[in-house]
C-alpha cells in the first residue's frame, strides 16, 4: 500500500468502527491492523431497504470480520425507526437533508455503543465511499460525540493512501457481495 495521509489521533488503539458493509470495511479494517488499532466492527445499518439486502450484507460483514478473528456486533434493523427519522426527507437528491439525518441516526447508535463497550473512540467506513459527503459525515460524527459522553469520533477520509484501490483487490479477493447502491429505498430510484 502507498504511504498515506491517513492521521491516527493520539492514544487511539482500538476503534469502534461502524461498517456499512464488507467491501468498504475490508481495507479499512487492514489498515488498522497493519497500524497496530484493534477494530470492532459494529454493523448499525437500519436505512438498508429490503431487508433481504440488509440480511446479505450483514452476513458478508460478519463472514468478513469472522476470516479475520476481529470482534463483531451486530445492530438492530429497526427500518420503521429509520423511516421515522427520515420523515419528510424522501424525495431529497443523495448528499442531500436525508443523507445528514441518516449519518446523525446511525453515528448517534455507533457512539451509543461505543460507549456501551468502554471504547472512547469511533470511525465510520462511510467516509471511504465516493458517493457520499465527508463533510455530512463528519458532522454526524462530531455531532454524534458530543450526544455521547466519553466518546470521541475520528474523522478520516478513508479514499486515502490506496485504500480505494486496496478495497477493489480485496472485493475480488473474498468474492463480497457488491452492491449497487447505498441501501436506503431513496438511493434505489437514482440507480435505475
Amino acid at each position: 500500500m502507498k504511504q498515506s495521509a491517513i492521521i491516527i489521533p493520539e492514544g487511539l488503539d482500538t476503534v469502534l468502527l461502524h461498517a456499512c458493509c464488507a467491501p468498504c470495511s475490508s481495507a479499512i479494517v487492514e489498515w488498522l491492523v497493519a497500524h497496530g488499532i484493534t477494530p470492532v466492527i459494529y454493523y448499525f445499518n437500519p436505512n438498508i431497504y429490503p431487508q433481504e439486502e440488509y440480511e446479505t450484507r450483514k452476513q458478508e460483514s460478519q463472514r468478513h470480520a469472522g476470516s479475520l478473528g476481529i470482534r463483531w456486533i451486530d445492530g438492530d434493523y429497526n427500518h420503521p425507526a429509520w423511516r421515522e427519522a427520515v420523515c419528510g426527507l424522501e424525495n431529497e437528491p443523495e448528499r442531500g437533508g436525508r443523507c445528514a439525518v441518516c449519518f446523525r441516526h446511525r453515528l448517534l447508535a455507533t457512539a451509543r455503543m461505543a460507549q456501551e463497550q468502554g471504547i472512547h473512540w469511533f470511525a465510520t467506513t462511510l467516509a471511504s465511499s465516493r458517493w457520499k459527503s465527508l463533510e455530512q459525515i463528519d458532522a454526524a460524527g462530531q455531532w454524534a460525540a458530543a450526544q455521547v459522553p466519553d466518546t470521541q469520533f475520528w474523522a478520516q477520509n478513508w479514499r486515502k493512501g490506496g485504500l480505494q484501490q486496496r478495497r477493489n483487490e480485496l472485493l475480488r479477493q473474498y468474492d463480497f457481495y457488491n452492491q449497487q447502491y447505498c441501501g436506503c429505498e431513496f438511493s434505489m430510484r437514482t440507480t435505475d
